[in-house]
């Protein structure tokens, strides 16, 4: 991937040169331009047209994952990187299917480009990846790679070995959101200061608005006892059910690349049906629900209703031109969960 972007970037850069897209992009929006803004996922996207509000006319903002392709398996394009090189505010999750952006920066025509990482802003608060009982755990791609790949990587084996991977879906968190909402309010009033205080003051409404889901979900959760959610799919909800100190089982973790669940899997998540008493199987957004009707078949009842939540992993720039948002998609799988517990 490195040598795929380096060759792409140097046509590119000399494109964007020529195009007047490098340097002092920072000034941009002072000289009447528009400031370029590049957001990897949906949520990104979402929250900084919310900040930016009225001005939003004002800078040209990109959704790269808009056509539903999932996080995990993106890969970009010549043009996606071109527009990455020369933005001025780039932003994107940080985990480990966001490997190629190392690169990408590498070769970054404006550097004076202020970037966004959600883990790093989040720090301390991202958690591992968790296996928990029952979840049928993934092999790593370098457990299958050949002798002759061991022994080119023999330098680094020591740092496979202690190797952490940690959760990605860090936005499926109302309260993340409120912190990531802060940071890209300060980076565009870096870069267009003359509306600062606009995007200070959108910020801080779009954040009541946030404060006020999160409390809706704090009084649906309340008092339930038993509040446990089943996954018959990957589970890339754990930020949301530890803001709400909820149990969840599941068959694969949140990055899994998984389809089809082993015996011992759909045995032991359909006993914790039987177990709890539970009256839905979850599953997130698509239309593949074989393992959840597995799973219910296989219980006593075999009455369980299959309910989604939607993890925003699959949201289209169609989608949003039809009204998606951060928040509408939030309050929907409010009412899911109200349903599920």
């Amino acid at each position: 991937m490195k040598k795929i972007l380096s060759i792409l970037m140097a046509g590119l850069m000399g494109l964007s040169c020529l195009a007047g897209c490098g340097g002092n992009n920072n000034k941009t929006s002072a000289a009447g331009k528009k400031l370029k803004i590049v957001a990897t996922i949906f949520p990104e996207y979402d929250w900084v047209m919310n900040v930016l509000g009225d001005k939003a006319s004002d800078a040209e903002v990109t959704m790269l994952l808009d056509k539903g392709v999932d996080l995990h398996s993106f890969q970009p394009s010549a043009q996606d990187i071109m527009k990455i090189s020369s933005c001025d505010l780039f932003i994107y999750v940080g985990g480990e299917s966001d490997e190629w952006v190392k690169d990408a920066l590498k070769e970054a025509t404006n550097k004076d480009m202020i970037t966004i990482n959600l883990m790093e802003v989040l720090g301390d608060k991202v958690k591992e990846e968790e296996v928990i009982e029952g979840m049928q755990a993934e092999e790593h791609e370098h457990e299958h790679e050949s002798e002759s790949e061991h022994e080119h990587e023999s330098e680094s084996e020591h740092e496979h070995e202690e190797e952490v991977e940690y959760d990605e879906h860090v936005w499926l968190s109302l309260r993340h959101a409120e912190t990531i909402t802060g940071k890209i309010s300060e980076a565009l009033a870096k870069l267009d200061s003359a509306n600062g205080d606009i995007y200070k003051k959108n910020a801080s409404a779009y954040t009541d608005k946030l404060k006020a889901l999160d409390e809706q979900y704090k009084e649906a959760v309340k008092g339930k006892t038993n509040p446990t959610l089943l996954f018959g799919d990957r589970f890339p909800f754990r930020y949301m059910t530890e803001d709400y100190s909820l149990k969840y089982y599941a068959a694969f973790v949140g990055c899994s690349a998984e389809t089809e669940a082993s015996f011992e899997t759909i045995k032991f998540l359909s006993g914790k049906v039987d177990e709890l008493s539970l009256k839905s199987v979850m599953t997130i957004e698509g239309n593949n629900h074989k393992i959840a009707e597995t799973i219910i078949q296989n219980t006593k009842t075999k009455d369980q209703k299959i309910l989604t939540l939607d993890s925003m992993q699959s949201t289209t720039s169609e989608d949003v031109k039809n009204g998606a948002t951060y928040l509408s998609i939030m309050e929907k799988n409010l009412k899911v969960l109200k349903e599920a517990l």
